[in-house]
């Protein structure tokens, strides 16, 4: 009788033998303590279902991305060497205050930049205007870099474009997040690749479908190395204020020119080579412009050797004296940020998180009231967006520090997401972010202490739930 089952009992063996090589797995490397037990408790009492989990879930680095880094991608290394070679001349002396700063210069290959001009625009309409304009400009090449891409009327403007530059001969490179754009049509690529823009995914799942987790969330317009844009607006009707359900749609993109663009290119190429083999030739030369801007771009992702997107959290929070603004639509901060956070609150900083008060993703928005319910308890100050949904990614630190970027402050952007970020050493432009942030403010309302408890149980109870599953959003 129970020889006709033995391959039940074979197969019950090997998914607890399993589940015991990943525990060990995850003892070696899950970055914490909390979460090493968490995975290995489960792995060890529930591996039919944990071991799934672990291996889509577990992973905390992009080896596949490493791996090219390593072996194929000596010619993207080689451009970064001889770019860092050209930008001497414009290489910004940082004394001061801002020689604290100067450690930043070691998490990425290209050092503060001076005579950058950079421009802050704070809707949608006004970014694609300014983005399209610059993309029919262009006389050489176009770089296209997004997460999510939709077939509605924004994204097809920016198909029509790109394709009519095409047809003109100008070179144009779109990348896409494969996952960010499950719902994109393929006869929208399609008819691009038809009209010569040479559009690829990233492909994160690409040598290993277990990688699936990671994203590539940047979001980019390079034009002839000389214009650059960046920030938190992707591709459709939502981020013009056309989706009914948020309506108007608060976020910031970023408008460069000057010696930073080329590091902005650089980021792109390293992704253009993971995702094709193909290292194009592009001009490197940096273009000075009569801006003042000393700006560092700085690529981060789970490929990084250290958490580079964390680590640019702390030098930012530890660095506060007088003021910390940040505004991010995703506030599910790991400890360190959390008590960085409070640190610089209990040391006298004005510490202002603006956060939105409409939810596009639940978990992440109710983990968020635990966090907000951890960090005001110090003096940390929460402002809830009102006029629409605010998808912005922008930092303010006293006079003279701002960053503005794709990245979000959470695990998925710390540790899961390549993301790029704009820092900037410059009294002129922090002025810009001043302006737009304390403007935001006042589109807010600001969360009375003790918000959470004042809440219902099960409003209460989900957010404890969702605060559990905070190292996987």
């Amino acid at each position: 009788m129970f020889g006709d089952y033995w391959w039940f009992g074979a197969l019950w063996v090997s998914v607890h033998l399993l589940g015991m090589a990943a525990a060990v797995h995850a003892m070696f490397g899950v970055r914490t303590a909390q979460g090493a037990v968490a995975w290995i408790v489960s792995l060890l009492t529930l591996p039919y279902i944990a071991l799934p989990l672990y291996l889509v879930f577990g992973r905390n680095k992009f080896k596949g991305y490493v791996r090219s880094i390593r072996v194929r991608s000596e010619r993207v290394r080689e451009v970064g060497r001889g770019l860092v070679l050209l930008h001497r001349d414009f290489r910004t002396v940082l004394d001061g205050v801002a020689e604290q700063h100067r450690v930043l210069e070691e998490l990425t290959d290209i050092p503060f930049t001076r005579g950058n001009e950079a421009k802050l625009q704070v809707d949608g309409a006004e970014a694609f205007r300014t983005m399209f304009a610059d993309i029919e400009a262009a006389r050489e090449y176009v770089l296209v870099q997004f997460y999510i891409v939709h077939d509605d009327s924004v994204g097809r403007e920016m198909s029509r474009l790109l394709c009519a530059k095409a047809a003109e001969g100008v070179s144009v490179y779109f990348l896409y997040d494969e996952l960010g754009c499950y719902y994109t049509p393929e006869r929208y690529w399609q008819q691009m690749r038809e009209a010569g823009v040479r559009a690829r995914a990233f492909g994160t799942g690409r040598h290993n479908r277990l990688q699936i987790n990671f994203r590539n969330h940047r979001k980019m317009v390079v034009v002839d190395g000389e214009i650059a844009h960046t920030g938190g607006i992707n591709l459709g009707d939502e981020y013009v204020g056309k989706d009914p359900y948020y309506g108007p749609w608060r976020d910031t993109n970023l408008r460069v020119r000057g010696p930073a663009v080329l590091a902005f290119q650089l980021s792109f190429l390293a992704d253009w080579d993971w995702a094709t083999g193909e290292v194009p030739k592009w001009r490197w030369q940096p273009q000075a412009t009569n801006g003042t801007s000393s700006i560092l771009v700085l690529p981060t992702g789970p490929a990084d050797e250290l958490e580079n997107c964390n680590l640019l959290y702390l030098h930012a929070i530890h660095s506060a004296k007088k003021r910390l603004w940040i505004a991010t639509p995703y506030f599910v901060p790991d400890p360190p940020v959390v008590q960085a956070l409070q640190l610089a609150a209990l040391r006298g900083v004005d510490v202002r998180v603006l956060v939105p008060q409409k939810a596009d993703h639940w978990l992440v928005w109710l983990s968020s009231f635990s966090y907000q319910d951890e960090t005001e308890k110090s003096g940390v100050v929460f402002y809830r967006y009102t006029e629409g949904f605010m998808h912005q990614k922008a930092m303010l630190v006293d006079d003279d520090f701002a960053v503005v970027g794709t990245a979000n402050l959470d695990n998925r952007s710390f540790r899961l997401n390549f993301e790029i970020s704009a820092v900037f050493n410059d009294m002129a432009f922090t002025e810009q972010v001043e302006a737009m942030l304390a403007q935001d403010f006042q589109g807010s309302h600001r969360a009375e202490p003790g918000e959470l408890a004042r809440r219902g149980f099960w409003f209460r109870l989900a957010v404890a739930a969702s605060r559990l599953l905070a190292p996987m959003q």
